[in-house]
């Protein structure tokens, strides 16, 4: 596969990559939000120091070995993303609806407290189980009138100074192929395209779907009432679809010779990887409660499946059509390490609070292939991603049988400048539950916005799209114990 890297383009919108893996798929895998149960999910996943809920295996280990009771656990959700796109000042919004399961999992818990036990260790706990960590569905819409550049442009000044039979296949042939773009008479190798006035509408459809996703495989101990220690082996799961759709159309029928083109893309991504996850609860008091916990690396294989389409309309009934070959690339990305501290807080057994700190550098983010490929990619990962913290507080009041909660995160932007040097990710939360001694149903609903500004496609005259993100997730978990 001809390797070609834009790095002026930004998230989904450098239209024109031609499928080369790079930064964006790095940072799309690093960043994982706080799925799982309702409760987890109401207290904006801060339950690192009070475990005892099945999601904190996938966060702070440790806190399987809070459970006295063996538990089984399975959480539906509605997820919905609607994003609005401000490009050359035009609004336009699309929304996607999702059905999934945030998580499903059985705790088991083994009471070692008997007369012969004078170890101090009282339970061990053992758990399985799957937490989403993130999801990709999304739908988005940009459009307006552009009277400073063309996507051709990309497609000519890739062209100029090379043959057609070094055109990529992905994005420049098909342009040759469908006249788009021509030979100049001015040189050997140049080129132009047919829109010589600029003044087209454009669009962008762009449609992804898929997830992140972590089977856990725990361990915890409970020495005391005072020490719990626990560990996670994590197997992680990736299903990435993106499906795009770009044109550019005369619509006030000012230019000669062309009516429209249309370029499409299609790329699917899927892999597994694994890491392993450490943590510990320490409480010194039945009040306070003290959680740490290690992220290694995840290192995820990833295998790519792409395509692309061009359409053109030349005005007089002249439309020609061609479509690229079916590409494939193996590869590997490596996330960051984590590290994760928080303190909580038992209020006898009216309610309970836990803040949260987690760090994470996403420079520390790389790609690897065989032979290896990336070395521009992985520098640029370096220079434009920095570390970063993020913040998650929750609370839970009980009323018994019922009990409320709320919770609020801020993720930091972990870009390191630019536009998106202050693109921080923030999430309301709330939820209710009702809890008796063998069951308990918990609701949860979270709303989560944040914005990104990306270039359309990679020129320095493109005019920059702000996208601003809005999702809402309605969870729901049932729960025995036994």
């Amino acid at each position: 596969m001809k390797k070609q890297i834009f790095i002026l383009g930004i998230g989904l919108l450098s239209a024109c990559s031609t499928f080369a893996q790079n930064d964006i798929d790095a940072m799309r895998y690093s960043q994982i939000t706080f799925g799982g149960t309702a409760r987890f999910a109401s207290m904006a996943g801060s339950m690192g120091a009070l475990g005892g809920d099945i999601s904190t295996l996938s966060f702070n280990p440790a806190g399987i070995a809070i459970f006295k009771k063996t538990e089984l656990t399975i959480s539906p959700a509605i997820f919905s993303q609607t994003t609005s796109s401000v490009y050359n000042a035009t609004t336009s919004s699309d929304r996607k609806l999702n059905f999934n399961i945030g998580n499903i999992g059985l705790v088991a818990s083994i009471n070692l407290i008997n007369d012969k036990n004078t170890t101090g260790w009282e339970n061990i706990n053992f758990g399985f189980g799957h937490n989403r960590t993130n999801n990709f569905h999304n739908r988005m819409d940009i459009q307006a009138t552009n009277k400073t550049s063309s996507m051709l442009d990309v497609f000519v000044a890739n062209a100029n100074g090379n043959a057609p039979t070094d055109f990529d296949a992905f994005s420049t042939d098909l342009a040759w192929q469908t006249y788009l773009i021509n030979p100049d008479t001015n040189g050997t190798y140049q080129y132009n395209h047919v829109i010589p006035n600029y003044g087209t509408k454009q669009r962008k459809l762009v449609e992804t779907t898929g997830s992140m996703g972590e089977t856990v495989i725990s361990f915890g101990a409970n020495y005391k009432s005072k020490l719990y220690l626990g560990g996670t082996f994590g197997i992680v799961r990736v299903r990435y679809n993106e499906e795009s759709t770009f044109e550019e159309i005369d619509e006030k029928d000012t230019i000669a010779n062309f009516k429209s083109f249309t370029y499409g893309q299609y790329l699917a991504t899927s892999g597994n990887g694994v890491n392993l996850k450490l943590g510990a609860i320490v409480r010194p008091n039945d009040w306070v409660r003290v959680g740490v916990a290690i992220h290694t690396p995840t290192s995820i294989s990833l295998n790519d499946k792409y395509s692309s389409s061009m359409k053109s309309d030349l005005e007089n009934g002249i439309k020609y059509d061609t479509v690229s070959p079916e590409g494939e690339f193996d590869y590997r990305v490596t996330t960051p390490f984590r590290a994760i501290g928080s303190v909580g807080f038992v209020i006898n057994k009216i309610g309970l609070i836990n803040a949260e700190y987690e760090y994470v550098d996403y420079s520390y983010s790389q790609l690897h292939s065989t032979p290896n490929v990336f070395s521009e990619v992985n520098t640029l990962i370096r220079s434009k991603y920095t570390s970063t913290g993020n913040l998650r507080v929750g609370g839970e009041v009980r009323l018994d049988p019922i009990a409320v909660r709320l919770g609020y995160a801020l993720y930091g932007s972990p870009f390191k400048s630019n536009e998106n040097k202050n693109a921080k990710r923030s999430s309301y939360t709330a939820g209710i539950g009702y809890r008796q001694d063998h069951y308990y149903i918990d609701f949860a609903y979270v709303l989560t916005n944040y914005s990104e500004f990306n270039y359309l496609y990679s020129t320095p005259t493109s005019t920059i799209v702000e996208n601003s993100y809005k999702n809402s997730s309605f969870m729901l978990s049932l729960g025995v114990r036994f």
